[in-house]
């Protein structure tokens, strides 16, 4: 007897598409959950538009009813005070975020091959102190982080902002889960054919971690760009500061400053969003088969 099947059935290219009741439900209450999601970064974006009125009113509103430019132009008149040019904190955080994210992708990725595919002495043993690295908070690792800076000549420099967060545990673990896929006998074969590991690692190995790569560059310049502790740590160049630190001081000026806060807020949280949306498949693809739950 054949199955009947229950609910509406929609033909679309070709393919039926079954609605039922449940399945509706499913897709309300995931749109609502995506929504309620979505609005602290919508809240964001409305809110560097909204006139100083609307941004002092109580309760606040979370439309805006004029929309306005002016918290932009407060911004630049509060950064034209302030002793470094604002967009000299933008160009800093832009160079210290891709040159970060560039040296994680070669670090990470290459260490997870050699770690996943290569017979190297007391392989497990180093794995095992990588995972148990991830344990420790990063406060933990404040003051021997700052000793190794400091041992290394790097205070006060550019470096000190890129080097500490390059070697990050969790960016080595992901790399490693998502290596261990690639079949060994394709690396054999290469081996066979006389190609050397590098020409291994660049046309075989970097192709297929190309879903990981794309996670790791949503999760390194994240973490960079928003971290604003390193110029407190490492450096005392007022030139040298980021964008997270320049926002803190605009914050400073109290209510004046409001219209200018948010929108340095809506500047420094639009690349994170653009960046995300670009990469959200090859991410979603990276935890489905990486083994990261």
């Amino acid at each position: 007897m054949a199955m009947v099947r229950r609910g509406l059935h929609l033909r679309f290219r070709k393919k039926v598409v079954q609605i039922s009741a449940s399945r509706v439900l499913l897709y309300i209450f995931i749109g609502a959950l995506v929504c309620f999601t979505a609005l602290p970064l919508i809240y964001v974006v409305v809110t560097a538009f909204k006139p100083i009125d609307e941004l002092l009113k109580f309760p606040p509103q979370f439309i805006v009813k004029k929309p306005t430019l002016q918290s932009f132009k407060d911004l630049v008149v509060a950064a034209s005070s302030s002793s470094v040019p604002f967009l000299r904190n933008v160009v800093n955080s832009i160079f210290i975020a891709v040159s970060n994210v560039l040296l994680t992708i070669v670090v990470a990725s290459m260490g997870a091959y050699s770690m996943a595919k290569m017979q190297l002495p007391l392989k497990k043993q180093i794995f095992s102190l990588v995972v148990a690295a991830m344990m420790f908070p990063a406060t933990v690792l404040t003051i021997p982080t700052y000793m190794i800076v400091d041992g290394l000549g790097m205070i006060n420099t550019y470096w000190a902002l890129i080097v500490p967060k390059v070697a990050g545990a969790f960016n080595f673990f992901m790399m490693k889960q998502f290596c261990e896929q690639i079949p060994i006998p394709i690396l054999e074969a290469a081996r066979i054919d006389g190609a050397t590991e590098l020409r291994i690692f660049r046309s075989i190995v970097f192709p297929f971690l190309s879903p990981a790569i794309a996670t790791l560059v949503v999760f390194s310049f994240t973490g960079i760009w928003n971290d604003g502790s390193g110029d407190l740590i490492y450096i005392t160049n007022e030139a040298m500061r980021t964008l997270p630190t320049a926002i803190s001081s605009i914050a400073t000026g109290g209510l004046s400053r409001s219209g200018a806060m948010t929108a340095a807020t809506f500047i420094m949280t639009t690349p994170t969003i653009i960046i995300y949306t670009l990469m959200q498949r090859r991410v979603i693809e990276t935890m489905a088969h990486s083994g990261i739950k």
